[in-house]
């Protein structure tokens, strides 16, 4: 019997990073599903989701859940209200309030709702989650 899992968990890429090209650690062969990145492990598709909020807070400044939902999720392709307010209450913090990204604490609660809400379920161990964003 085969059970259904969402494309970012099958992929092992549960941020659903669109694959552009970039050579992320990890890269399954083939490197995408068409349209999707794929990874040989989710702990490597945990690090690029990091790596990408990474570049967010360090080069472009964003430091708030509407701030980095704005970006990750655009509005041409999501419920961006919706999304924003999930994870701000999964985050424990208001969707403006300024959150200091490079706090283990901050990422990874932040990086585990962004899972949950673009695949509809969480299914990864803090511990997993934590080894990811480590890597990053």
């Amino acid at each position: 019997m085969t059970t259904w899992e969402p494309r970012g968990v099958r992929n092992n890429n549960p941020g659903n990073i669109e694959y552009n090209g970039t050579q992320w650690k990890g890269l399954d062969s083939p490197p995408s599903d068409g349209r999707f990145a794929r990874f040989v492990e989710p702990v490597y598709g945990i690090r690029a989701l990091a790596r990408v909020i990474d570049t967010y807070y360090r080069k472009h400044g964003i430091n708030t859940v509407r701030g980095v939902i704005n970006r990750w999720a655009p509005s041409t392709e999501n419920d961006t209200g919706s999304y924003i307010e999930h994870v701000a209450e999964e985050v424990g913090a208001s969707p403006d309030a300024p959150l200091n990204l490079t706090k283990p604490a901050v990422r990874v609660p932040l990086i585990a709702a962004i899972i949950e809400h673009e695949n509809g379920q969480q299914p990864y161990a803090t511990a997993l989650i934590k080894r990811g964003v480590k890597m990053a």
